[in-house]
């Protein structure tokens, strides 16, 4: 009977301390993943704050100002004379 009760004691506190080992390995790998996410949502702000930069850039090389000022300078263009236009109807 002694040795069924040191054999209980024994299962006993191999299972506290497993439960405390797997306790321990838990509270580890939420703080990794804690540390993993803070630093996936910075970089989520960050590209949030590139994707209104380029948004912002893109509004100004499309207003048309800009390009008709590229259009005159960089390829030479001008409007059409008033006889040069042709009205073509269907």
């Amino acid at each position: 009977m002694k040795t069924f009760g040191a054999i209980c004691l024994t299962l006993l506190l191999l299972a506290v301390i497993g439960s405390a080992i797997g306790v321990v390995w838990t509270r580890h790998e939420s703080r990794v993943l804690f540390v993993e996410l803070s630093r996936l949502q910075t970089q989520k702000d960050d590209l949030g704050v590139e994707y209104g930069r380029l948004e912002l850039e893109q509004a100004t090389y499309a207003e048309p100002s800009r390009i008709d000022g590229d259009a005159r300078e960089k390829l030479g263009m001008l409007p059409p004379k008033p006889q040069d236009i042709q009205l073509v109807r269907r």
